[in-house]
């Protein structure tokens, strides 16, 4: 994928799943971040289980970097709550 495209489903993908589990965006760059770092992530994800990873801006992509993103923000926050016990 381009880095355009990356950008796009970046920035759609992270403010879907901060939306999800935040109940608030993040703001434009973490929100991109998010989402590209769960591209990545889900990417793995999904080749482990015998599927192609993002491929373009599509809804596919999407979703694989929504799955992605999901997890990142669920990990983050149970890294967090745990580290302020």
């Amino acid at each position: 994928m381009s880095i355009l495209a990356w950008l796009v489903v970046g920035l759609i993908a992270g403010f879907l799943a901060s939306k999800v589990i935040n109940k608030t965006g993040s703001g434009l760059i973490m929100d991109i971040v998010l989402g590209v770092v769960g591209a990545v992530v889900g990417g793995f994800i999904f080749n482990y289980f015998g599927h192609s990873a993002a491929t373009g801006i599509n809804f596919y992509s999407i979703f694989v970097a929504f799955i992605g993103a999901v997890i990142v923000l669920v990990l983050y926050h149970a890294v967090m709550r745990r580290r302020s016990i």
